[in-house]
């Protein structure tokens, strides 16, 4: 309760109140005005009651206790008053704990004054004879003469006959009320205190408040009881404020149950049905081909078992809807500086040759005019190649940020990219009816085009790197001359040295750094490069939240940072949420996407799906962490409500809940476990070197350095769950100390890359840093703004997406052989199992790639030799066979309609499952293997060969791979044998033709399947290369010779030879 320091008397539940030294325009004349206490014990609001009143503890001293720290303390504490040390009674609707059966259920402040009707009518009869006033409190309005009691001389605007403020429950709603006798007005009362002679400063500082503190409450109450006033005539009441900023910062939004629900039941029926398909499958084997039909139904088998980890992390699919407006009102309020959150931004660079400055400056500018307060926004960029055109081309990007920044806020343009918002199709004068805004947009573009010039002939410059290396301007040598062996580099651009933009406002803060590179150490690739981030950021800026995205990855939504902290600062569920991951969007790709680049399915469906169990899984791009997570710190404990109690039976009862005393030694069995097993977030209690080890500062300080390192600054960075920066560090300090966090042998003998930051391990460390946290109990969250937050760039000729799914693949090949596989790691952790499943699936589909190669090569096979994968069908098979497939399509089509996703997109991501698999997910399948066990490293690169201007012109670049080998197989040997079966039904006349469909309509699938892969071989021309045309075909002849050489349903004696039954001698 915040009363601005004065002292409070009175009754809670009588709802009165009385207050020292309070004027008419100060003093509370009700509980509700109260709203907005901060509860002693963890700072949040207090909440009101059902009955719109605030919640109170303890009804003997009213210490600011919110409801759930009232409860975890009569559940896990004393059970009494912080203050007072009054034992906590139990409030309506909360749960009882151990003590409570032996009070007698009746709470005497509920019943104090409940005097029978014949005792109230003689108190007032009383009072009325005695001469006291009587007041009409039904009728009286709230500045209606109600005695203030005051010291002399305090305010000598209060007139001495109002002595005491008596509040009665409801002013004006005709509520019974018994107030204490009353002084009588004609008699002149005399100030009475206690201590006459002593002078009222002699008391300090305390809860009583003076004279000169009244202002400062009179503003603070002001603040708090802001109002808005709703439409619709003056007699409408008006609602405070606070009330909307209250309200939750984000909600889920379920899946119509019209929807889901037939989904979930055909799910379900599809269980059946295969579970009937295998049972006739396994009794009906093919004799005459027997290898064929083992070989189709271990590989159908996999194929289900693939399924069942793909479609059940989908089963409770949700979307998010966030409230921007409640956000500012809990935390921007006018004329007082932000309360959001500081936020550090990541972004990876390795070769500017690769990945062009001009993207990334894009980037760049994008976060420093994101739609967030320019002091809690901070830019790290990561040059892990050391390379001076991206050091120079960031300091050509702050220094055209003066202009850009101060633009985009003006007139709130977006996207905040420049090269994406002056390339974008729309009337750009759409809602900007400001007259400058022509003009200004006119020369902002003039001006992005000199510095696009400047960054281009940088990049030409670069082209040819002298013998000497690159100097600085004052002919130093470029630290970075040689990218393996080179010290660290940190430079900050902006935000620290005073640079402003050119209205003189403070710009975000940009810093560039490279870590440092020796021979001989392992540096972890991307993964080395994003710790190395976080403990520069823990050194200069400690931001409790971090966002990080790659280099070609701009903000497309000024509020995504607004978005995530929906989600991470809201107070009832924030605390639990390890990270916001926005789903990937993409500039530059054809409408038809061949490739399925998009993923939408991905995105779209399955991620819903995971955000509806323990989260989505991390991706590598636009994702807001906490930072705390990223340390190895578990989340925070939900302590579980006490078992139910029998209410309604007496306490010998043993009905519903058992002996009482077997469940009072359970409970604290069960919480010296919890309190043993558990990690507590940001307490140096809980860090020791061993059971018996002494909680000294020097200790804890021994084990925090052992964790995270020798730095002092960074250690301490570490518990400081809010963030913020050391006390007294000077900014060269704070440099020198970055710099030796960047430094190659800082990690040595630490955690990280083991249980810190992004996990080391593979090359896909995103989705094993996502994994540990979900096994610390983490849960994360999927943000699908409507205006996408982020947007990309993806490869989309076929050679870079086939090598761009070989190195995801790769990467879950090295997950799934190493310590960290979901398969056997984090039990016992706070890893839900459907999420398991999804880690589970996400590990094991590149195995799926050598069933999925044999099972496309069946068809091949089985028209070549006119055998067949299963017997003669009969009825009862072919309606199998109709119901299978017919659920494959409607489970197909409730996706897309509960994940609102288009049949294109759909299908697309169908047929590149086939082409991904029968090429990169099998090469990255045999170069995990010789990596992990045999040591071998192989790179698939790719070269380009021929390109051509216009258009999506990169669609129609082809550039040789051994990846494009496998699929190009499978298609000719399938044309083949769709050939060759239907020459020999030709030839056999009409009775070949019924056993001949099923074998065509297999091929026919398998050759839908790669058409896309087909277009992207021929290119823009009419004709296939010609390499892979030789290669192709001498393969397919090969095996095709192969497999008539060594036929295998051919009888080991030699062809049977029957008698024809004509006679050919006449």
């Amino acid at each position: 309760m915040n009363t601005g320091g004065r002292l409070v008397a009175g009754s809670h539940n009588r709802n009165e109140f009385v207050l020292i030294n309070a004027d008419e325009n100060a003093r509370i004349r009700s509980v509700q005005e109260l709203s907005g206490q901060i509860c002693q014990i963890c700072g949040d609001e207090i909440e009101l009651t059902v009955d719109g009143e605030p919640f109170v503890a303890c009804n003997e001293c009213a210490f600011p206790v919110c409801r759930p720290c009232y409860e975890y303390e009569r559940r896990e504490g004393n059970q009494a008053c912080p203050q007072c040390k009054t034992r906590y009674k139990r409030i309506k609707g909360s749960p009882r704990v151990e003590g409570d059966e032996e009070e007698d259920g009746i709470d005497d402040l509920d019943n104090e004054f409940d005097y029978p009707d014949h005792v109230s009518e003689g108190m007032l009869s009383s009072r009325h004879h005695s001469g006291i006033p009587q007041y009409d409190l039904d009728s009286a309005p709230p500045g209606s003469h109600i005695p203030l009691l005051t010291y002399d001389g305090e305010d000598m605007e209060i007139s001495s006959e109002r002595h005491a403020l008596i509040v009665p429950p409801s002013l004006g709603h005709g509520t019974k009320v018994h107030p204490v006798p009353l002084a009588d007005p004609s008699v002149a009362a005399h100030p009475r205190p206690m201590a006459p002679q002593k002078d009222i400063a002699v008391y300090g500082y305390g809860s009583v408040a003076w004279k000169d503190r009244m202002e400062d409450w009179k503003r603070k109450q002001k603040e708090k009881l802001q109002v808005v006033k709703h439409e619709g005539g003056d007699d409408e009441a008006d609602f405070p404020m606070m009330d909307e900023g209250r309200q939750p910062l984000s909600r889920k939004l379920p899946i119509k149950s019209s929807k889901i629900n037939p989904y979930r039941m055909l799910i379900i029926l599809r269980l059946v049905i295969l579970g009937l398909f295998f049972h006739y499958r396994i009794l009906h084997p093919v004799k005459d081909a027997y290898p064929l039909w083992l070989t189709s139904v271990i590989c159908e088998i996999w194929f289900a078992v693939s399924w069942v980890l793909d479609q059940f992390p989908k089963w409770c699919p949700i979307e998010r809807e966030t409230y921007l407006d409640r956000l500012s009102l809990r935390y921007e309020k006018e004329g007082k500086p932000s309360e959001l959150a500081a936020v550090d931004v990541f972004v990876s660079t390795v070769d500017p040759m690769k990945e062009p400055p001009l993207i990334t400056a894009n980037t760049v500018l994008s976060i420093l005019s994101v739609d967030y307060p320019v002091d809690k926004v901070a830019c790290y960029v990561s040059d892990d190649g050391a390379a001076m055109l991206t050091f120079e081309a960031l300091s050509e990007t702050a220094e055209f940020a003066r202009k850009w920044v101060p633009f985009c806020k003006k007139y709130s343009i977006e996207p905040r990219a420049p090269e994406w918002y002056f390339n974008q199709k729309m009337d750009y004068l759409k809602n900007k009816v400001h007259p400058a805004f022509v003009r200004e947009r006119r020369a902002m573009k003039r001006d992005y085009e000199e510095f696009k010039v400047k960054i281009n002939a940088l990049v030409a410059t670069a082209q040819k790197v002298p013998e000497e290396g690159w100097t600085m301007q004052d002919g130093t040598p470029w630290p970075g001359n040689n990218v393996r062996d080179h010290p660290g580099m940190i430079q900050v651009f902006l935000g620290k040295n005073g640079v402003r933009d050119v209205e003189n406002n403070e710009l975000p803060c940009l810093v560039y750094v490279s870590r440092e590179k020796r021979p001989g150490f392992d540096h972890h690739k991307k993964a080395g490069a994003m710790n190395s981030l976080i403990r520069v950021s823990g050194v200069l800026s400690n931001a409790p939240y971090l966002l990080n995205v790659d280099c070609d990855h701009y903000i497309n939504n000024s509020k995504a940072l607004r978005e995530a902290m929906c989600f991470m600062m809201d107070p009832q569920s924030g605390k639990k949420i390890c990270y916001v991951q926005f789903p990937q969007r993409f500039d530059g790709i054809d409408r038809h996407d061949r490739y399925s680049n998009r993923n939408v399915v991905f995105f779209d469906i399955n991620m819903k799906g995971l955000d509806g169990l323990q989260g989505p899984i991390y991706v590598g791009t636009g994702c807001v962490f906490r930072r705390q997570a990223l340390y190895g710190y578990d989340a925070p404990k939900k302590k579980k409500p006490p078992g139910k109690t029998c209410n309604c039976w007496p306490k010998w009862c043993c009905l519903c809940c058992g002996s009482r005393k077997n469940r009072k030694t359970k409970t604290k069995d069960t919480k010296k476990k919890n309190r043993e097993a558990s990690k507590q977030i940001h307490a140096f209690e809980n860090i020791e070197e061993g059971s018996n080890a002494e909680k000294s500062p020097e200790a804890m300080q021994l084990k925090l350095e052992k964790k995270f390192g020798q730095s002092p600054v960074f250690v301490e960075s570490t518990v400081m769950e809010d963030g913020g920066l050391a006390r007294n560090a000077s900014p060269a300090s704070l440099l020198r100390e970055a710099i030796q966090v960047i430094s190659c042998g800082y990690e040595d003998k630490t955690e990280w890359g083991k249980e810190i930051g992004w996990i080391y391990g593979s090359v896909t460390e995103d989705i094993l840093t996502g994994f540990k946290m979900h096994c610390h109990g983490w849960r994360s969250v999927y943000c699908m703004p409507k205006r996408p937050a982020f947007k990309g760039s993806a490869p989309i000729n076929l050679s870079d997406r086939l090598h761009q799914v070989l190195r995801w693949a790769l990467g879950s090949v090295e997950i799934f052989l190493s310590r960290h596989c979901p398969i056997w790691y984090g039990y016992g952790g706070g890893l839900k199992w459907l999420e398991r499943l999804s880690y589970i699936n996400s590990v094991v589909y590149p195995w799926t790639s050598i069933p999925l190669l044999v099972y496309c090569s069946l068809p091949a096979i089985c028209l070549l030799t006119g055998k067949f994968i299963v017997p003669e069908i009969s009825n009862y098979a072919s309606i199998l066979f109709m119901a299978l497939f017919l659920s494959i399509a409607v489970t197909g089509i409730l996706e897309m309609q509960w994940g609102k996703v288009g049949i294109d997109d759909w299908w697309r991501n169908e047929q590149f499952w086939v082409i991904g698999g029968a090429s990169s997910h099998l090469f990255a399948l045999f170069q995990g293997l010789l990596k992990v066990l045999a040591g071998v490293s192989t790179n698939f690169t790719v070269t380009s060969k021929a390109a051509d201007d216009g258009e999506f012109s990169e669609l129609y670049i082809f550039k040789w791979t051994s990846l494009l080998v496998p699929p190009t197989t499978l298609l000719i040997i399938n044309v083949i044998g769709v050939i060759v079966g239907v020459s020999d039904a030709i030839n056999n006349g009409y009775d070949s033709w019924g056993p001949l469909f099923g074998r065509l309509f297999f091929a026919l699938w398998v050759i839908i399947h790669l058409y896309p892969f087909l277009k992207g071989l021929l290119g823009k021309q009419d004709r296939m290369p010609t390499i892979i045309l030789v290669w192709s075909i001498l393969l397919s002849s090969i095996l095709t010779l192969l497999w008539v050489r060594v036929n295998p349903f051919v009888s080991k004696d030699g062809p049977v030879l029957e008698i024809c039954g004509l006679n050919c001698d006449n």
